[in-house]
């Protein structure tokens, strides 16, 4: 089965893409399932002592406290009822409520207005700048004409970084030298995509610590300038998270959707850790779009998000150990 989904109704991907994504979410896997499995796995009488036992392993799993202590509400619920009669319906059950965690924060990325106007944020080494590369050769290969705005004139290096990226996905950038005004290099790429008829608009922007204030006012400087331009712009907020923090992940949603009001997710970095189990904490806490998820270095390997299929990678329908 395929992990994810593609942005539109195009079907076409090259070989061999779907084939690695379940393997770059083994380190998930075997945090979340392998735990699972060695408890449910060996038949045990469905008692408080199991019950308490699986809670562990969840939180052991990165859900966090919040979402493992709902979820097994849930279970032990079920349990009381007589719902569940052995160890094999508690683990269908655990994979059933799971999937109806995720199945809401699976929505196809919109794209609605011309240009689509998508501020990118997050903090330093979240992938931000590489993703908003990733996203261009996708939409670009998707038929859809595309300008990128060099906001981060702060980090060394980032104006190169991104227009590297622009070369490989045959796309215009607007920068300013390093050092300037990112609203002022936002607002010059606002007009810049009206005037050349672009159907998409991604401005990058400095990372930057979620407590840092100075540089939250700074993005919302951006928003203030676009809306000047545009009352409804920027059109999307989105939010690039490095998977591979856990439930430090929770924190930063929750202050820079404070700061500017994000519209939707991006989780990378999930291919090689263990702490993927945080997807079911962000979406049972915040309930927002998860547009992408990044598996991989490549192009493509940043994938829309497939609920279904990520909770199968992680949560394999049968009971199987592979903690080894």
């Amino acid at each position: 089965m395929a992990l994810f989904r593609k942005t539109t109704g195009d079907k076409s991907e090259k070989p061999g893409v779907f084939a690695r994504l379940g393997e770059r979410l083994a380190a998930t896997r075997r945090a979340l399932s392998g735990n699972v499995s060695s408890l449910l796995g060996r038949k045990r009488t469905l008692d408080a002592a199991l019950l308490e036992d699986l809670e562990t392993a969840l939180i052991t799993a990165d859900l966090g406290v919040d979402t493992a202590s709902a979820v097994m509400a849930d279970i032990t619920r079920r349990v009381s009822r007589k719902e569940l009669g052995d160890t094999e319906a508690v683990y269908a059950a655990l994979r059933t409520i799971l999937y109806e965690i995720v199945a809401p924060c699976e929505q196809p990325w919109p794209i609605t207005h011309q240009p689509e106007i998508v501020l990118m944020i997050g903090v330093n080494g979240a992938g931000k700048t590489t993703t908003i590369g990733k996203l261009a050769v996708r939409l670009r290969a998707e038929g859809r004409s595309v300008l990128l705005a060099a906001g981060d004139t702060f980090r060394a290096a980032a104006i190169e970084q991104l227009g590297e990226w622009a070369r490989r996905a045959e796309v215009a950038m607007i920068s300013q030298p390093r050092g300037a005004d990112a609203a002022a290099v936002a607002h010059d790429a606002l007009q810049a995509a009206r005037a050349r008829a672009v159907d998409v608009l991604l401005i990058d922007s400095a990372g930057r610590l979620h407590t840092q204030t100075g540089l939250m006012d700074e993005l919302a400087k951006i928003k203030r300038t676009l809306a000047r331009l545009d009352a409804r712009a920027p059109h999307q907020v989105l939010l690039i998270l490095d998977g591979g923090i856990g439930q430090n992940a929770l924190a930063q949603v929750e202050q820079f959707h404070k700061a500017v009001g994000v519209t939707g997710l991006c989780i990378t970095k999930l291919d090689g850790t263990a702490k993927g189990g945080v997807v079911f904490a962000l979406a049972k806490r915040f309930a927002l779009p998860i547009y992408f998820v990044g598996v991989g270095e490549s192009a493509d390997d940043l994938r829309p998000f497939d609920a279904r299929s990520f909770v199968d990678a992680v949560l394999p329908a049968e009971l199987v150990d592979d903690r080894a």
